[in-house]
């Protein structure tokens, strides 16, 4: 009798996910972000896409970690001339920093709003567009019917959306998929070489709809994001 109920709660949670969207990947598509480990953190072991994705940002340090990271999951994403949008403030964006991540600045749509109704709006309607891969947008404050908006959005569109939220000291709940913070962390130098090692963060997964949060260092390599402790465990070979 037990065993019955324990299956029948599973196969709920199981349908509850499909009706959110957490789909399991096509057998023989790639249905990863190559985020290692904190994969395992989202509902089937697959980074949510078509969902809304809530980035905390404390200080400006943490809000250029998070457009970085963002950036370098675009670049997954953004594949055979996939287009995005990114909706920032006051021009500050450097265009040509997005091939750093692999990711061709003449495939994103740039538009510089100050105002967050204004911002707010604009990220609604192209998040309706299925046309787009993805939505970045930078905005102080986001309340939980807005969020609801942007969510009934992408479930229709299947367009996956990022709010970089500048506002952290008044954060309010939220009917986005996950949220973040994250924060940089100094670079290893490459072999003794001078100059800046590769990109390095501290992702936090604050809330996350239906998985597991957690904390977790990556570093972005040659195109991929690479675990810290993975690397460890490598340097220590070629070491010894």
């Amino acid at each position: 009798m037990e065993t019955d109920k324990t299956a029948i709660v599973s196969k709920l949670r199981q349908d509850i996910l499909l009706w959110e969207g957490y789909k399991p990947p096509v057998a023989g598509e790639r249905g990863s972000l190559g985020l290692g480990p904190l994969e395992s953190a989202f509902p089937n072991g697959i980074f949510p896409l078509g969902s809304i994705h809530e980035m905390v940002c404390a200080s400006s340090e943490q809000a250029a970690a998070s457009g970085g990271f963002v950036s370098a999951i675009l670049s997954v994403l953004m594949k055979q001339g996939c287009i995005g949008v990114w909706i920032g403030r006051k021009e500050r964006l450097f265009a040509p920093a997005f091939a750093g991540f692999g990711v061709q600045a003449d495939n994103i749509i740039f538009i510089s709003l100050t105002k967050d109704k204004d911002a707010l709006w604009v990220m609604e309607e192209a998040l309706k567009c299925p046309g787009l891969t993805a939505v970045v947008c930078e905005l102080r404050e986001i309340d939980f019917k807005q969020s609801q908006r942007f969510q009934r959005a992408v479930e229709q569109s299947r367009v996956t959306g990022f709010v970089l939220r500048n506002a952290a000291n008044k954060l309010s709940a939220t009917a986005c998929a996950a949220r973040w913070q994250v924060s940089p962390l100094p670079s290893t130098d490459l072999n003794g070489l001078p100059g800046l090692g590769f990109l390095r963060w501290k992702a936090d997964l604050l809330k996350v709809r239906n998985g597991h949060t957690g904390s977790w260092e990556l570093e972005w390599q040659g195109g991929n994001f690479v675990t810290v402790d993975k690397l460890a465990i490598s340097e220590e070979r070629q070491v010894g």
